[in-house]
């Protein structure tokens, strides 16, 4: 039995719903103004959208065709009440999420949107951005749940403890819970996802003995693998105690000599040395005020001429200042805490630590395909009512939506995953 489990389970996640309370109230009342107004607001999302189509159907009953102007997706909106417009203009993807929980608007795919907003975000500017005092309010919530010590496990805790029942009805047997490899398009998720763990590790030089550390090692799938296939003695930390769980037992059921082990551990409070470090999106988790302590770990806990290899989600730097201003729907409902990377900024702290940047690679289609694959699998044990018990609809339809907003970030290219190497000076 999992006793890491609150019996109304994902309400942690849900819990950021008090934070913007306020914005609902203060968007109805937004709602009763001229129409005229909202289509000007519309007028200004047209303008900057340069590539695919938005069919948008207006509570006044009118069917607007917006963009249209170069190739790309065409989503389907139907705006049910005007303050779904307002909600994003003052509150931007956390608000125009709350619209939609409400009802406010709804589309038979919401994946083309999210992509054509990625896809425009350049030209789109702040239209889509919180702003007013309401951007405020989404920074400080962030802020109260940054990174420190004991806010890590907290943050941790809220999404990562969710279930091992839960995580397993919709991620790959191995259960990674991060973007596969896809060396081929036929290959199945579990396939594409041994691929990932392969190339992280061939970017090691690893040899039986030697000693690997891995920084947020999730259920234990690359673990599993380094044993199985280089012979390493392994340490995995993790702050989750239910990825711990299972990690630990597969670790033991590959590590014949007992060197190995799991531990729950902030990467802040290892110690090494190590011959190799692999961490697999775990730095976007951090928070951005704390990527200097995840590099001073890394630099501090390899041996000199060893390896680090980092799997990352990035977001395009001429986008990252205007992200980082505020709070998007992610960071308030899914990941507190976290912030996408900015490559240029990430690689200048590394090097500053005398950790060499070396053969980046970029695969952000191959996690919108991983998503669209969790989503369906996730639809399917929703359909067939395997949903352990603890989780209510409002969960699932979160849940549901935010697999979708990130599958249609990638598909926009405005977000990106990449893998690196990297070498500290010897």
């Amino acid at each position: 039995m999992n006793t890491h489990v609150s019996p109304r389970r994902g309400q942690q996640l849900l819990s950021a719903d008090r934070a913007y309370r306020s914005g609902a109230t203060l968007a109805r009342l937004m709602a009763l103004a001229p129409a005229g107004l909202y289509h000007r607001l519309l007028d200004r999302i047209d303008t900057g959208l340069m590539s695919g189509t938005i069919e948008a159907h207006t509570p006044d009953g009118s069917v607007r065709l917006i963009g249209g102007r170069g190739s790309g997706p065409t989503a389907v909106v139907h705006l049910h009440s005007w303050a779904a417009l307002a909600r994003l203009a003052m509150s931007g993807s956390v608000g125009w999420y709350r619209a939609w929980a409400a009802g406010e608007w709804s589309s038979p795919d919401p994946v083309p949107l999210f992509d054509l907003f990625m896809r425009n975000a350049r030209a789109l500017g702040d239209v889509a951005r919180a702003r007013g005092p309401l951007r405020w309010v989404n920074k400080l919530v962030h802020m109260l749940r940054r990174n420190d010590r004991r806010g890590a496990k907290r943050n941790i805790h809220a999404h990562y403890d969710l279930g091992n029942d839960f995580y397993r009805l919709w991620l790959d047997q191995a259960m990674n819970y991060s973007s596969a490899l896809f060396a081929d398009p036929a290959q199945s998720l579990e396939e594409a996802q041994t691929v990932k763990i392969d190339a992280i590790l061939d970017r090691l030089d690893l040899r039986s003995g030697s000693r690997l550390l891995e920084i947020g090692c999730g259920w234990g799938a690359l673990a599993e693998r380094a044993v199985e296939r280089h012979d390493v003695i392994y340490t995995g930390i993790t702050l989750s105690p239910s990825q711990a769980e299972i990690a630990d037992a597969r670790l033991a059921a590959v590590d014949l000599s007992g060197r190995s082990r799991i531990e729950l551990c902030d990467y802040r409070d290892a110690r090494g040395p190590y011959d190799a470090i692999a961490s697999v999106e775990m730095v976007e988790a951090v928070g951005q005020a704390y990527w200097p302590a995840y590099l001073d770990a890394i630099a501090r806990l390899l041996r000199p001429g060893g390896k680090a290899a980092i799997q990352y989600i990035l977001i395009d730097d001429a986008l990252f200042e205007r992200y980082a201003a505020s709070s998007d729907f992610i960071q308030a409902y899914i990941f507190p805490g976290g912030c996408l990377i900015s490559e240029s900024r990430l690689r200048a702290l590394a090097e500053e630590r005398g950790l060499v940047w070396r053969d980046v690679r970029h695969f952000g289609g191959d996690y919108a395909e991983t998503l669209r694959q969790w989503r369906e699998r996730f639809d399917v044990a929703v359909v067939n009512g395997q949903l352990p018990a603890g989780f209510d609809d409002r969960f699932v339809r979160l849940w549901r939506y935010y697999l979708q907003y990130c599958e249609g970030g990638f598909r926009g290219g405005g977000i990106d995953v990449a893998q690196v190497t990297l070498e500290k000076s010897a």
